[in-house]
């Protein structure tokens, strides 16, 4: 333990966010799963696919869901850190909202671009519960 009079009171805003987080990451993984086992199944059992003939996902597809499988373990670790107040997992988090505001602010979504900047004050508020 670092001694920090606030680590190890997990306030209710990062245990709301790290749940969200979770569950956006268990729907990423599920989805690469399910890309990726479509795409090995069409390119593995397709006569075409073995042939040298395309397929509808073949190999660009097996790659794509193999990507998506891991951005959702990176979510789902950041659920974790979140929820176990790691540091890393904060920062990361502040990271992609920085990143997100950006891109929302490029594409004139103002009021999408309001919440980011809420969470990232909340974040940035609640950063002494984290080691």
């Amino acid at each position: 333990m670092s001694g920090s009079p606030y680590v190890g009171r997990l306030p209710l805003g990062v245990a709301i966010l790290a749940i969200l987080i979770g569950i956006f990451g268990f729907f990423i993984l599920l989805a690469g799963v399910l890309i990726l086992a479509l795409s090995l199944g069409v390119a593995l059992g397709s006569a075409g696919a073995l042939a040298g003939g395309s397929t509808v996902f073949g190999l660009t597809g097996a790659i794509a869901g193999l990507i998506i499988v891991i951005v959702g373990i990176v979510v789902l670790a950041v659920a974790f850190g979140l929820w176990n107040q790691e540091l890393w997992a904060l920062v990361l988090a502040i990271l992609v909202l920085l990143f997100y505001a950006a891109v929302e602010f490029a594409s004139g979504s103002f009021v999408a671009l309001l919440i980011v900047i809420l969470l990232l004050v909340y974040l940035v508020a609640v950063h002494r519960h984290f080691d």
